[in-house]
């Protein structure tokens, strides 16, 4: 089922700009076309679309009022937090504003009692675990970015990050959301108990990319920090032999914190930004870390480096010191800004594949890459299948067109290997048109529905996650039979 973009009034922004002024202050509106060029594009800068106005509310309520005159004008609008993206979620509408979050940036609360924080969406995700460090405590969810992506982002994206495969995504750490609907209304979902009763809204709002309403407001769980961590990188002559140590160890009943790999260019990518302590050349390197109580952890890291060096592993080097384990992971958190050391431009994709079916992922991307004539570097969450195959391209070459195709064909493979086009990306403007390779018609008019009860006037993020008739190039409205057809002289193929 595609959906339609929403009839914007003519001249409908101009018309309320002094409205926006009045209601969130002529400061929190920009109009200068140079400014507008800062929101052009989220991370993935192969899209880009500049938007009408840029509005900067510091409020629930001043959020609230420029929903209600964007609802009031059928101005189509895109909420933005820190632009971290990798999937066009932010990407905006030409003739629609951006809503832009970052002066919400205030911790509210943090409540050592209840192991809880509640935020405001422009807090990045490392200073939520900042805030609940001096308790013991710590915001679980880690993506790569975290130094950068703010809580609002993650709730949209359900982000999940390295130590996803033991402690979950966003949604598993999410209690409550204040939200500003797309007609204006303030409501909450969730509550202060795990469990709530009636439909599960706080679930369907999380991940719903900014098609749902805006989020104003994130009570988090927070966790104690475990007693013990130990972490070891395994070099691997072969990709695949890396991936079957992973199969290997879930097999053996151990559940890591995160079991991270990476590849002979993303390793050579990070060393040259970062110097982490990596060994050049090798084709894998597995990064396996477990945590909890120390007898635990003693034994299985035992096991797990049996497992390594019984599955090929030509080295192993385990970290001896809190700034050694920091140093690995600067190194693998660095590896998306880093692959701009050796490609001016890329794709990152996320498809997630059965965590036994990644070395032949891996070699069938390997695959696509040599047909299309161009480079991927691959890093990933190895533990939960989660694949980040990175498309290297240069624009001025003119690979554009040929690297998005096959950053599409990687995301449908990994649903043809029996996975899914997102882990935790999203799907965004970039991966929009293929939602029908993974799910039916049904499937797809099943989530529009939901989608228009929140936003019947289809001016919340339009254009993400549901195909579109512009984006994908089928013909607006509703199908209407040939009268041909509807006197049975033909059939619709």
């Amino acid at each position: 089922m595609s959906e339609q973009l929403p009839e914007v009034e003519v001249d409908a922004v101009p018309l309320a700009l002094a409205e926006f002024r009045e209601a969130i202050g002529a400061d929190a509106v920009l109009d200068d076309p140079l400014a507008l060029r800062s929101y052009e594009c989220d991370g993935l800068t192969g899209y880009r679309v500049v938007p009408s106005l840029v509005l900067l509310p510091r409020t629930t309520r001043e959020v609230a009022a420029a929903v209600r005159i964007c609802a009031r004008h059928r101005i189509p609008f895109v909420a933005r937090g820190a632009g971290t993206g990798l999937s066009g979620g932010a990407l905006p509408t030409e003739d629609g504003v951006v809503i832009s979050l970052q002066r919400l940036r205030a911790v509210r609360e943090v409540d050592p009692v209840n192991r809880r924080a509640v935020v405001e969406p422009g807090v990045t995700n490392l200073d939520i675990t900042r805030a609940a460090a001096p308790h013991g405590l710590y915001f679980a969810p880690d993506p790569s970015s975290q130094q950068v992506c703010t809580i609002g982002g993650n709730v949209a994206e359900n982000s999940g990050g390295a130590h996803c495969l033991k402690y979950g995504f966003t949604v598993h750490h999410v209690q409550a959301i204040e939200v500003v609907l797309p007609d204006g209304a303030i409501t909450t979902l969730g509550g202060d108990s795990a469990d709530q009763p009636g439909y599960d809204l706080l679930g369907a709002f999380i991940g719903s990319e900014g098609t749902l309403g805006i989020a104003t407001a994130i009570t988090v769980r927070l966790l104690a920090r475990p007693a013990a961590v130990r972490t070891v990188v395994a070099d691997f002559p072969t990709t695949g032999q890396a991936g079957d140590t992973v199969t290997a160890i879930i097999a053996a009943g151990i559940v890591p914190a995160a079991v991270e790999m990476m590849d002979t260019l993303a390793i050579e990518a990070v060393e040259i930004a970062v110097a982490a302590g990596y060994t050049r050349g090798v084709a894998a390197a597995l990064i396996v870390e477990l945590d909890g109580p120390a007898d635990d952890v003693d034994a299985q890291f035992t096991r797990v480096r049996e497992l390594c060096r019984a599955h090929g592993a030509a080295k192993l080097r385990v970290a001896e010191s809190p700034e050694e384990r920091a140093a690995i992971w600067k190194g693998r958190k660095a590896a998306f800004a880093a692959v701009g050391r050796i490609s001016s431009d890329y794709f990152v994709q996320d498809g997630v594949v059965p965590r036994t079916r990644i070395t032949e992922a891996l070699t069938r991307i390997g695959e696509l890459a040599d047909e299309a004539g161009l480079r991927v570097a691959n890093v990933f969450h190895a533990g939960d299948g989660n694949l980040h195959p990175l498309v290297l391209y240069s624009e001025a070459a003119g690979e554009h067109d040929r690297a998005e195709h096959l950053a599409s064909s990687i995301a449908e493979l990994c649903v043809d290997l029996g996975g899914s086009l997102s882990g935790e990306h999203g799907i965004g403007a970039d991966k929009v048109c293929s939602m029908p390779r993974q799910f039916t018609a049904d499937d797809l008019a099943a989530m529009s529905a939901l989608r228009s009860a929140f936003d019947p006037e289809g001016i919340c993020n339009p254009g993400k996650l549901l195909p579109t008739p512009r984006l994908c190039g089928e013909k607006p409205g509703v199908y209407k039979p040939h009268p041909l057809e509807a006197a049975g002289l033909l059939e619709r193929l």
